[in-house]
């Protein structure tokens, strides 16, 4: 089966080629236009096995015969489907390119298939955006024209591609209305911020600064036609090779789309924010056609400053923000027939939306906050990072990184820390990883000398990965090994690799040593007796170890984190509700420590517990025992008894009264 694609580098073309891959005798013929060379020689690096399947065409769907007369001539009676995914999709296009390109595009891509000759069959991917962005009520699939409101360059020009499709094809053609796509819900993986991810900031702003237990008001709004890329390459996949579907449009959506007020509520509990206990409902934002066209005169003509700067204010691009309240419902009984008993159907938002968010969280994220002075102090100097595959490290390597720091990322799992990796490299040219388990002794001497054989030296080691363990000692009799692991990593790896480093920072007469050290070192946190002694016996070593290196101009900073919501804390539920720092909050924490290099930091919080302790254990005793009784062990600790996982009020008091602490 031969198959060419337009728009096949692009993120859905993507998806739908390693679907056709799959099949048997596929040959892949991909139009790739001038500047999209790279995009397609990284196809072939994601399906290796395929490459040989591959086949590159320059050409362009705006060029007329869309590519050289000679390679045209090679493909005429050769080819069995075209797959038509090229086109532009961005809600801020102008009329002119959203013509050029989705309008006379699809003209030029329809008269090329028409004369391809053989029993080519036309399979073009429209929109739901052919209904425009006004239509109420039920839109089925055999539906068009239905005098929808299309003054937007988007929708107006899906529906006219559409219709040249339907109008202007003398081969058989099918066509494909995915909704709003989002990405992978196997992976999350996505290639922009686009629809929903537009809230996405928001709400790790709502996050970080409002209690998980303060309930919250939403919005109700219009339903959100939400489809996974997996789904939608998967489905037209299937329908393409259905016999008896010509001349028919499939919508590409989740059956039951959840409204603004379910995606925003769906997504708060993805990034463990607060909940939304009551939705309102919008009155209706519409206006009158000549109203809406004067308004886009008007708004066309803004100063680009104006422009930039309401966008950034409400986080959503003026032209989405009239879908919020979309009254749209869009039918898909025709696609759910013709894959039945293909086992491809589309899942439920609620099924893979923490997949997004942790995919959007660790790579889409731009967003880096700097202290001016950062990058004068690294820009250049090889800094090595433990843990930074994720939560505070793979935070504090994305500042580094933007800040001109050359980084070196160390983690256990490849897979991931490559692509940590990956995705730094959209902040800073020179960031290195380096897979150790950092609990193996020989791996880390092994790691030491290659970065020191590759670097020369290290500037600034920061010592974040870890291990916790969140159960008490009367939990703990039959599993010392709790305690010996715990330690490995903790103590042993991290003094390992300050030893592995040492030398040629002693040698060099500078260097900086940063341990991220824990709040229950000071506090002494109950059912963290393994956790808080690793730590405090790498605190203690290097006290030490700072008398002996002083005259070397060796600092050394101990950073005594307070909760940080990352991957290690996720387990216990009841952390949803307790005060928490961000990752973004734990990272400029270590950035103040690069800039001043203290001897340590603290919260005012761990401060006073250490001199609770000092001066009246037995009080701090009597509090740490509270709250010892009032926070109980994990399911895991309770061999799998289910526990409460919402605080009752006296725990949310006693937390917020000692923000931060671990119990």
């Amino acid at each position: 089966m031969n198959y060419l694609v337009t728009g096949g580098t692009g993120f859905i073309g993507r998806f739908l080629i390693a679907r056709l891959l799959q099949r048997e005798g596929a040959q892949v013929h991909v139009l790739v236009r001038e500047g999209s060379t790279a995009k397609f020689d990284g196809l072939v690096e994601r399906f290796p096995e395929q490459a040989k399947q591959l086949h590159s065409v320059h050409g362009d769907v705006t060029q007329d015969g869309l590519m050289a007369a000679a390679a045209r001539r090679k493909l005429v009676g050769k080819i069995d489907h075209v797959f038509h995914l090229a086109a532009v999709y961005d809600m801020n296009m102008d009329d002119a390119t959203a013509d050029r390109v989705n309008n006379e595009g699809t003209r030029k891509l329809v008269n090329f298939v028409n004369g391809l000759g053989g029993n080519v069959r036309l399979h073009h991917v429209s929109s739901i955006a052919v209904a425009g962005g006004g239509y109420v009520g039920r839109f089925s699939e055999a539906m068009f024209d239905e005098g929808q409101d299309l003054d937007h360059p988007y929708f107006r020009t899906k529906f006219q591609s559409e219709k040249i499709v339907r109008e202007e094809s003398s081969v058989p053609f099918r066509v494909y209305r995915p909704g709003t796509v989002v990405g992978s819900s196997e992976t999350g993986e996505m290639d922009k911020v686009d629809g929903p991810y537009y809230f996405f900031k928001t709400i790790q702003r709502i996050r970080d600064a409002v209690p998980k237990w303060l309930p919250l008001m939403g919005v109700e709004g219009g339903h959100v036609p939400v489809v996974p890329v997996d789904y939608v390459a998967a489905a037209m996949d299937e329908l393409a090779h259905h016999d008896g579907l010509d001349g028919q449009s499939f919508h590409l959506v989740q059956r039951n789309a959840p409204t603004v007020g379910d995606l925003i509520q769906l997504l708060l509990e993805a990034a463990h924010g607060p909940e939304i206990t009551r939705n309102v409902d919008l009155p209706p934002l519409s206006l009158p056609r000549s109203v809406r066209r004067v308004s886009r005169s008007v708004t066309s003509r803004l100063p680009i400053d104006i422009e930039r700067t309401v966008s950034k204010t409400i986080g959503i691009p003026v032209s989405v923000l009239g879908y919020i309240n979309n009254r749209a419902i869009f039918d898909d009984r025709k696609t759910r027939a013709a894959l039945k008993g293909s086992g491809i159907k589309c899942p439920e938002f609620h099924d893979y939306v923490e997949r997004l968010w942790h995919y959007w969280e660790a790579h889409l994220d731009t967003h880096v906050r700097l202290p001016p002075e950062l990058s004068r102090k690294v820009a250049g100097k090889v800094v090595l990072i433990t843990g930074a595959s994720s939560g505070i490290g793979f935070t504090t390597a994305k500042k580094l990184a933007a800040a001109g720091a050359r980084v070196i990322m160390v983690a256990r799992k490849p897979t991931k820390l490559e692509e940590a990796r990956q995705t730094l490299l959209n902040f800073g040219s020179e960031v290195y990883a380096y897979p150790c388990d950092l609990a193996d002794m020989d791996a880390v001497d092994q790691l030491g000398k290659q970065v020191l054989k590759d670097f020369g030296h290290v500037d600034i080691l920061i010592n974040n990965a870890g291990r916790s363990i969140r159960r008490a000692v009367a939990e703990s009799y039959d599993r010392f090994h709790d305690f010996e692991r715990t330690m490995e990593l903790n103590y042993y790896g991290a003094v390992r690799m300050i030893m592995a480093l040492l030398p040629t920072m002693s040698k060099r007469r500078q260097g900086h040593i940063i341990n991220i050290s824990s709040i229950g070192v000071l506090a002494n946190a109950a059912r963290f007796s393994a956790y808080v002694a690793s730590k405090a016996a790498l605190d203690a070593f290097t006290r030490c170890l700072s008398a002996e290196i002083r005259r070397s101009n060796i600092h050394t900073t101990a950073i005594y984190m307070p909760l940080v919501r990352t991957p290690m804390i996720a387990p216990t539920r009841i952390y949803d509700y307790v005060p928490t720092w961000s990752p973004d909050d734990a990272a400029d924490t270590v950035m103040r420590a690069i800039i001043k290099r203290p001897k340590s930091i603290a919260t005012p919080l761990g401060t006073a517990a250490a001199l609770s302790y000092a001066m009246w254990p037995k009080i701090n005793d009597y509090v740490l025992s509270k709250g010892f009784q009032l926070f109980p062990s994990s399911s895991a600790a309770k061999r799998g008894r289910k526990g409460r996982e919402k605080p009752t009020l006296e725990q949310v008091v006693f937390a917020n009264l000692f923000k931060g602490e671990h119990w």
